[in-house]
């Protein structure tokens, strides 16, 4: 076997974001523009790595995306990987970095596929002295040939560190180290061109939904000092189908918003998060009311270790995937508990 034939072969597909965005006359910042070609062609070293095929796919900033184009992109993904003749042997997508942790865990609930998929972008965009852009395109597109990075789910590398999905928070506005994985830490990183992994995680449950218009809505709710909840009572009217309740702590809320958390668990699945950014709710510490064991005695749904985005995320789609919210509630458990093993 020749070297050209033994080199992996890695899917780049660009969406957009810092990492494509470059100035125009008629803008008064960068947009994005440059194609998934032109993120391939700026690292020169990379038909050293794998034979790379580049793919563009949106052409957004990333804050643009919808659950509904990540379902279009897992679809187009497992075409390539599954049914496709190709011999893809990892994918890796680019896109802004504003919505990296959602984006990818999504990919990670979506796709139950073994070779790795790896979602970069860049903190720096092209037109500054040191993008990073270049750089974290030849660790994901390493990660993404590598053996090694096979049957770990989603993946997202950066500033030369590999992060699971289900792990990964962006952390800082414009630091190059932004991603961390509070709860966990990074499975392994990229060193003198070799893929480095130190941890493995359990095999998640998968979802199986195919949507192609408007995925089922998921409110946010965030609680703050001196929350009334007086917002609760309207999503039902709004057409939301889920809640997601992003609670002080271990899971907890302002007295003040146990009844309109109560009513609105009556109405649709209420799933209980916590704003603090790393560990999980708890369930059995504390009973005053607003308390963990106060809202999981009236209905809501423990986040387990999901903060609240990817909550939202996970219950979005048992919703698309569901006839019944029942239905919906025992598939989000199922995603969750696997999360751990």
């Amino acid at each position: 076997m020749s070297a050209q034939q033994s080199r992996a072969r890695v899917l780049v597909i660009s969406l957009g974001g810092t990492i494509a965005s470059t100035a125009t006359p008629s803008h008064g910042g960068v947009v994005p523009q440059l194609t998934a070609a032109d993120l391939v062609a700026a690292v020169p070293s990379l038909d050293d790595v794998a034979r790379v095929d580049a793919q563009s796919f949106r052409q957004v900033p990333s804050g643009d995306l919808v659950l509904a184009d990540l379902c279009a992109l897992a679809r187009f993904i497992a075409a390539r990987v599954v049914d496709g003749v190709d011999g893809v042997d990892g994918v890796v997508i680019t896109q802004g970095t504003d919505t990296i942790e959602e984006t990818a865990f999504a990919l990670d609930v979506l796709l139950d596929l073994d070779v790795p998929v790896v979602v970069t972008g860049a903190m720096r965009n092209p037109t500054l002295a040191s993008p990073d852009g270049p750089g974290n395109v030849l660790a994901a597109v390493r990660v993404a040939a590598s053996p090694a990075a096979r049957a770990l789910g989603c993946l997202v590398v950066m500033n030369d560190e590999i992060h699971a999905a289900r792990f990964v928070r962006k952390t800082h506005s414009s630091s190059l180290a932004t991603f961390q994985s509070p709860s966990a830490g990074p499975l392994g990183w990229v060193s003198e061109d070799r893929v480095r992994i130190a941890l493995r995680c359990s095999t998640m449950r998968h979802v199986a939904v195919d949507v192609e218009g408007e995925v089922p809505a998921v409110a946010l709710i965030s609680c703050a000092l001196g929350d009334d909840g007086r917002l609760l009572g309207a999503l039902p009217t709004l057409g939301y189908r889920g809640a997601v309740i992003d609670a002080f702590g271990g899971g907890h809320v302002p007295s003040t918003m146990v009844e309109g958390i109560e009513t609105l668990a009556r109405a649709m699945p209420v799933v209980l998060c916590s704003r603090a950014g790393s560990g999980e709710v708890l369930e059995h510490t504390y009973g005053f009311p607003g308390s963990e064991s106060d809202l999981l005695s009236r209905g809501v749904i423990s986040g387990g270790i999901l903060d609240a985005r990817k909550a939202r995320v996970v219950l979005t789609l048992a919703l698309a995937a569901s006839t019944h919210a029942r239905d919906a509630v025992e598939l989000f458990i199922e995603v969750r508990d696997s999360l751990l093993g």
